[in-house]
């Protein structure tokens, strides 16, 4: 079933659609850094793109403009929000199944799609990811952000029933996209994928599953996990120069 958004999970815990965040009280057309309450953490975006993080590990947190607001619809805080703004096509692959790719030019930092789904609690997640047998496609991705007091929130999101075009996008060890969890009415994010690179039409769009952000190399302990767990991981046919030979596994949900 096609949905463009993410939608509560069989088991009930989290409700992506709620309404929670307040909105700002700007009236003007597109709100302004250091007046607007939503972008009190600076600016996320400059003419549609995601402003650069200077070579930072970790994505910063993104906090656009919401159902709450009193700005209006062209305000230059609402990107994801406004879903697909590109020409993509779902095409069958030699050797990873089916694909993604675009249609049109994107340029470097525009936001191409969500990864939208079931959005799942912990124990609902591994159950799921228990009952598949080596044979299933593991659509599941689990994401975790690690919170100024030391705490991580993770997000578990399942497209594999209900989903959208981002269930298509295919790993890759020097992907073109790159992941950033984005909230727009609530603390339940929207999984966006924005542009690495500039990327051609007829290219295929790709990200990195183990979450790596900006194309950083991985790291030893990564290499170590792979090394253990090669026989549960599934082999990787990206093609790419620094190819990990496997695709990303998380353990946690198996333990």
């Amino acid at each position: 079933q096609y949905s463009p958004d993410n939608v509560a999970g069989a088991d009930g815990d989290v409700d992506p659609t709620e309404i929670t965040f307040p909105g700002c009280s700007c009236l003007t057309s597109s709100c302004v850094v250091r007046v607007c309450t939503c972008l009190c953490r600076g600016e996320n975006y400059k003419n549609l793109c995601i402003k650069p993080t200077d070579k930072e590990e970790y994505a910063r947190p993104i906090f656009e403009c919401n159902a709450m607001c009193q700005c209006g619809e062209s305000c230059q805080n609402r990107v994801v929000q406004r879903g697909l703004q590109f020409r993509l096509e779902v095409f069958k692959t030699v050797k990873k199944g089916w694909g993604l790719r675009t249609l049109e030019f994107i340029a470097k930092g525009r936001f191409v799609c969500e990864y939208a789904g079931e959005v799942l609690g912990f124990n609902e997640a591994r159950r799921r990811i228990q009952a598949q047998t080596s044979k299933d496609s593991n659509y599941i991705i689990a994401v975790r952000e690690h919170l100024h007091n030391g705490q991580i929130m993770e997000t578990f999101v399942d497209p594999t029933y209900i989903g959208n075009l981002g269930r298509f996008l295919n790993h890759s060890c020097e992907p073109n996209l790159f992941m950033v969890p984005v909230r727009v009415d609530s603390m339940v994010p929207k999984l966006a994928l924005f542009a690495a690179t500039d990327i051609s039409a007829g290219e295929e769009l790709s990200y990195d599953y183990s979450g790596r952000f900006h194309n950083l190399p991985v790291t030893n302990r990564e290499q170590r996990t792979s090394q253990e767990d090669n026989i549960l991981k599934k082999p990787c046919y990206c093609g790419s120069h620094t190819c990990n030979s496997f695709l990303p596994w998380d353990s946690s949900l198996f333990s």
